[in-house]
């Protein structure tokens, strides 16, 4: 039976669920290959756990599916999805303390979100207030 390892993360409204199964060491996010993702620097965000990892990566396929968010909110969901599965096919605690150090949002995720609006003006955003004049 095939090993499959399936995990989520989130950033922001960015939402990417990741499958590694075993493999040749390709990772498709979208179905586009990791060698052709643009922005550059969303692809040096999505390979550090992979960086991180060493020679697992070789022998594994991983396949992404990321929606919502823009470009770096994406590339951050993708980042932890695939550094969770990675601690999950591994079974591995020295990859996580690993992970750990050197960026603890990369498992963790990050909570912050945008302020609600407030009804006092909100189109122009939460704390947006109407201009006075006194002249």
């Amino acid at each position: 039976m095939e090993k499959i390892v399936q995990s989520s993360g989130k950033r922001k409204s960015a939402i990417a669920r990741a499958v590694i199964k075993e493999g040749k060491g390709n990772m498709r996010i979208n179905h586009k290959p990791l060698n052709i993702y643009k922005p550059e620097f969303a692809k040096m965000k999505i390979m550090e756990p992979l960086r991180l990892a060493g020679n697992v990566v070789n022998k594994i396929d991983i396949d992404v599916k990321v929606e919502g968010g823009g470009v770096m909110g994406q590339a951050e969901a993708v980042r932890t999805a695939v550094a969770r599965a990675l601690i999950d096919w591994t079974q591995d605690s020295t990859l996580k303390d690993t992970y750990m150090k050197y960026d603890k949002v990369m498992l963790k995720g990050d909570i912050r979100r945008t302020e609600p609006h407030k009804p006092n003006a909100s189109s122009k955003g939460p704390r947006a207030k109407k201009q006075k004049s006194y002249r």
